[in-house]
């Protein structure tokens, strides 16, 4: 059946870029209402769904946008989170354009919605079943594909040249243990060089230790390092599932990624959904 959260959950955090203070508030919504992102700040604002076609940037992250140039950024961890808890129908009301960064994972989204629970509705829940194989490639060397399978499954390679990170792979079924306990924890990545410059552009003004890993040269400046091994490509896996629940329904298929992203993820999405012939809407 389809799911909603049992009772309101509130989260406070810092925003990335814009290093404003972030209220998020996650609500249950009816059967088939879907995930909404609506701006509180915003008088009368009627909210934007979390589509695919709703997607309006993918530079830095997955930004939504709708037809009056009102935007709800950074959705992909919880997108994510949401995801995996299967949770088909909230209201996520946030007061500025950005949902905060929290530590730059997954995980303190996870356990805030844990902590309230998930319950049943009363509407069958639906899925998207690939039915054939599909690819999106940009010509610079990112590809991705989506294949036909029985579960949801995740391939990823990312190459790297910092020796920090190099060349790390993920190939596994999705389901929440592991998700909760490998993949959920894993935090934003980036060079020291990269930040200095987003910085000196007036971007990840929220930026800092508490919520990236980041790398300079061959060393982690995190106190600790990696929290889990190869967590930089675990990372590109929450941020993939996120942007892959945008098909407004879970995906039954075996999406396989070398150095791709945000942007990546849009257009696969597009491509599935370009031809009815590539797939079918199931339910449970």
């Amino acid at each position: 059946m389809q799911h909603t959260l049992a009772k309101e959950v509130a989260i406070k955090g810092i925003g990335l870029h814009s290093g404003c203070e972030s209220l998020l508030n996650i609500k249950p919504a009816p059967a088939n209402h879907g995930i909404i992102f609506v701006r509180s700040d915003i008088d009368a604002h009627t909210g934007i769904k979390a589509t695919y076609n709703n997607v309006v940037d993918t530079r830095n992250c997955t930004c939504l946008g709708d037809a009056k140039g009102n935007i709800v950024s950074t959705i992909e961890h919880l997108m994510s989170t949401l995801a995996i808890l299967q949770i088909d129908n909230a209201i996520i009301e946030i007061n500025n354009p950005e949902i905060p960064i929290m530590d730059g994972s997954a995980l303190p989204f996870y356990h805030a919605i844990k902590k309230v629970g998930v319950v049943a509705q009363n509407s069958p829940r639906k899925k998207i079943k690939v039915l054939r194989p599909i690819c999106f490639d940009d010509g610079k060397g990112a590809v991705v594909k989506l294949l036909p399978s029985d579960d949801f499954a995740v391939d990823f390679i990312i190459d790297f040249p910092s020796k920090v990170v190099g060349h790390q792979e993920f190939s596994s079924t999705i389901n929440e243990d592991l998700f909760a306990s490998q993949v959920a924890p894993c935090r934003t990545f980036c060079e020291k060089y990269q930040v200095d410059y987003l910085k000196s552009i007036g971007l990840i003004k929220g930026g800092s230790l508490d919520n990236a890993v980041v790398l300079d040269g061959d060393t982690i400046l995190n106190e600790g390092g990696f929290r889990v091994p190869n967590e930089c490509v675990n990372h590109k896996v929450i941020d993939a599932i996120g942007d892959l629940y945008t098909a407004d329904h879970q995906i039954i298929g075996k999406l396989i990624a070398t150095k791709s992203g945000h942007y990546h993820n849009n257009q696969i999405l597009k491509v599935l959904f370009s031809n009815p012939a590539n797939y079918q809407i199931v339910e449970e």
